[in-house]
């Protein structure tokens, strides 16, 4: 027992060397790059001033770098979950991989009712209105306080039954049940740290966004250490653990963004607040398709989760594993994603129709650049990445596979990745939240249903590459065909200016 202990704290120290290590870096990143030279090259494109093509790779990677660290700090807090979890064995594990999809629907629903606002937030401040943007912001605020409170009762009332209707084991059900109803008690912080964030990156200032992902990072793995192994609760440890650090970080980064922000600080206000149904009207359509397409993603994961359920804990488990320790690939991609969503609205904001194209193509290009070689990696140390996470040589060995399988699909995830969050930066929602749909539901599942039968969980995961691969190239279509600037009027006398 005191050997199991030592590795885990052992374990537990590398995970804290690594939060701090990503600190330092965030606070050496910071002076390197300079908020002051992104917020001028930002302001330039507010007020139509040419932009080199050194300038735009500058900014793209200013924005991007910041992002990629919030975004990957964020992957590693369910990573050091998942960890310190499967030190606790397979049951363990496979109770919080069986409630994962759920989690993540409840997230991505209120990730997709944000977008609708800070599309408008982009776009105001493109087009240097900062008042109408701070009158958007305030509706934002409202509106997502009134829908986080209920999907908090939701998942209250339905934590009881949720493992059961998933299929899981009833050894495992009782600890799903309780993960679950804590996670739903902290929907609101989640909501309040998560929306805040996306406001600071419509505004540009992305190393504030990220220092606070390094921040929530760390509490977590204090947090997590201290309720799952002082306090010996286990999986509800986890889940306790991840509350707290969510609740102390998403007031603090609330209060920044609403009273300190140069830009969308409430204060900036002279005049009073007024109820506009326009922008909540215009929020609707630019969120319904992402929200139908999150919820039907989300329920395509649920539905994946029921096609492994019958495979057995062990698949359940590395299943799970797999997911986190991919996500690690994956989210540098959703951190150039957020760069150039920020981009393509404050360009689209400003009426900017080439130079927004150009920041689609060379984010797209930097985002399948650095998949590419982080897909690499993922195969190279599938079983050390896997290892961490679990000590069950079986969940190890079906765990390697899996991600060495994945690997060649992700340059074309990140061009869907990078490719959808443009076209979200432009408000163009409806056809790529189809396509998605189309990609996910008629490609993915058909395959992993049929797969699965002969290969198992192997199987699985092969319908995932290569509905990935298919979903990328539809989305790069998409992009040089140049649909989703429909309706965008270039500015006279703007990008004539243009150099290269």
């Amino acid at each position: 027992m005191r050997e199991r202990y030592g590795s885990i704290a052992i374990w537990d120290r590398f995970f804290c060397e690594f939060a701090r290590f990503t600190l330092l870096l965030h606070i050496q990143e910071n002076n390197m790059l300079g908020s002051k030279k992104s917020e001028a090259l930002l302001a330039n494109i507010r007020n139509g001033l040419p932009m080199s093509r050194r300038e735009k790779l500058s900014l793209i990677i200013n924005l991007s770098i910041p992002s990629m660290l919030a975004q990957l700090t964020t992957v590693m807090m369910f990573f050091i979950d998942a960890g310190m979890v499967g030190h606790l064995g397979a049951e363990a594990s496979a109770s919080i991989g069986l409630i994962e999809s759920t989690a993540w629907l409840i997230g991505s629903v209120l990730s997709a009712s944000a977008i609708g606002f800070s599309v408008q937030v982009s776009h105001f401040i493109g087009a240097n209105d900062f008042v109408k943007a701070r009158q958007v912001f305030r509706h934002a605020y409202i509106c997502e306080i009134i829908l986080s409170l209920f999907l908090l009762a939701i998942g209250v009332a339905i934590h009881a039954s949720l493992p059961i209707w998933l299929g899981g084991d009833a050894a495992i059900a009782g600890n799903s049940s309780s993960y679950f109803f804590v996670f739903s008690l902290t929907i609101p912080f989640l909501m309040l740290f998560h929306l805040s964030c996306d406001m600071l990156k419509c505004t540009g200032n992305m190393q504030l966004a990220s220092a606070m992902s390094v921040l929530l990072c760390v509490l977590d793995v204090g947090f997590n250490y201290v309720f799952i192994y002082l306090f010996g609760l286990g999986v509800i440890g986890a889940a306790l653990g991840t509350a707290m650090a969510y609740i102390c970080t998403s007031l603090p980064v609330t209060w920044m963004t609403t009273c300190r922000n140069k830009i969308l600080a409430l204060k900036l206000d002279t005049i009073p607040f007024h109820w506009v149904w326009d922008y909540v009207i215009k929020s609707a359509k630019i969120s319904f398709p992402i929200a139908v397409q999150s919820i039907l993603m989300s329920g395509a994961q649920i539905v994946s989760t029921l096609i492994v359920a019958p495979l057995g804990n062990i698949a359940i488990a590395a299943n799970s594993f797999a997911i986190t320790a991919e996500s690690l690939c994956y989210m540098p991609g959703y951190g150039i994603g957020d760069a150039a969503t920020t981009l393509v609205g404050q360009t689209y904001g400003a009426a900017r129709k080439d130079l927004c194209t150009s920041f689609a193509r060379m984010t797209v290009g930097l985002g399948m650049l650095v998949m590419a070689f982080m897909g690499a990696v993922m195969y190279v140390f599938a079983p050390e990445m896997i290892g961490l996470l679990s000590p069950v040589e079986a969940i190890r060995t079906l765990g390697t596979t899996v991600l060495r399988i994945e690997a060649f699909a992700e340059p074309f995830f990140a061009a869907s990745i990078v490719v959808y969050s443009i076209c979200v930066g432009a408000g163009d929602t409806l056809r790529p939240a189809i396509m998605n749909l189309i990609s996910m539901w008629c490609v993915r599942l058909t395959l992993a249903a049929w797969l699965a039968r002969d290969y198992g969980l192997k199987g699985v995961w092969t319908a995932m590459a290569i509905e990935l691969t298919f979903r990328g190239s539809l989305f790069l279509y998409r992009l040089f065909r140049g649909n989703w600037l429909k309706g965008l009027a270039e500015k006279p006398a703007v990008e004539t200016l243009q150099t290269t």
